[in-house]
């Protein structure tokens, strides 16, 4: 197998185009390709500096999980070190982590940032919804999202070889004519629910307003878990 390693946008659409395959950290993959064989050429995006950046408002699909701190808000970086061991997250990469894999622990933080993805292809470069990403796989650059005002993210303990742990995200974002807006996702299971309310300093308000969305249908367990993630995120300086 030829392992390409593209430095340009352009040499990176050159490698997809002559049919290499994306393999992130290839934490997902390599057992596949022991089992049914390797392609003929792979690439890597880690030494793509669009794929690599780690700042404000932006983080590149090629990082890997070890390197995202507090450069970025908390959601995201509190998820990124809840996955796996320290040897996984030296190894496995935003974008193989929201793309390929089927737990997807960044996606919850991700979605209350209101987080886009820069997608490239053979022949383009453009900017979509994360659902449009996940339900084409297509191959991620990077990752952008409005600061929020605060954010915050749990993991509910797991059991090993047991169903993926309950996972509860949360971030408020300023809004216009002082309202914010709390964003909350929720990944039960294998599946993840996200939508949002108005917040204007009540929390029980706020609750009660999520209840009326999808989240709504969470079962109890998952409904507490909410409730306590969103009551102590309204309760920081910052967010009163």
């Amino acid at each position: 197998m030829l392992l390409r390693l593209p430095t340009s946008v352009s040499e990176a659409q050159e490698c997809l185009a002559e049919g290499a395959v994306p393999i992130g950290g290839a934490t997902l993959v390599w057992a596949g390709w022991l089992r049914d064989g390797f392609p003929e050429q792979a690439m890597s995006l880690r030494d793509l500096p669009a794929a690599n950046t780690v700042e404000r408002g932006s983080l590149g699909a090629g990082v890997v999980l070890s390197r995202i701190d507090d450069r970025v808000p908390e959601s995201l970086h509190r998820a990124a070190s809840s996955v796996g061991t320290g040897a996984v997250r030296r190894a496995a990469t935003v974008g193989g982590n929201l793309v390929g894999s089927t737990l997807r622990c960044l996606l919850p933080a991700a979605l209350v940032l209101d987080a886009r993805g820069m997608v490239l292809e053979p022949d383009s470069v453009y900017e979509t919804d994360l659902a449009e990403v996940l339900a084409k796989r297509h191959l991620l650059l990077s990752v952008h999202w409005r600061e929020p005002i605060a954010s915050s993210y749990r993991k509910q303990p797991g059991e090993a070889g047991g169903a993926p742990p309950l996972v509860v995200a949360a971030a408020v974002h300023s809004g216009e004519g002082g309202r914010s807006r709390l964003r909350v996702a929720v990944r039960d299971g294998y599946e993840v629910l996200s939508d949002s309310a108005e917040y204007d300093a009540d929390a029980e308000q706020v609750l009660q307003a999520l209840r009326d969305t999808t989240l709504g249908g969470l079962h109890a367990t998952g409904w507490d878990v909410v409730r306590g993630q969103v009551t102590e995120l309204l309760s920081r300086p910052a967010v009163r």
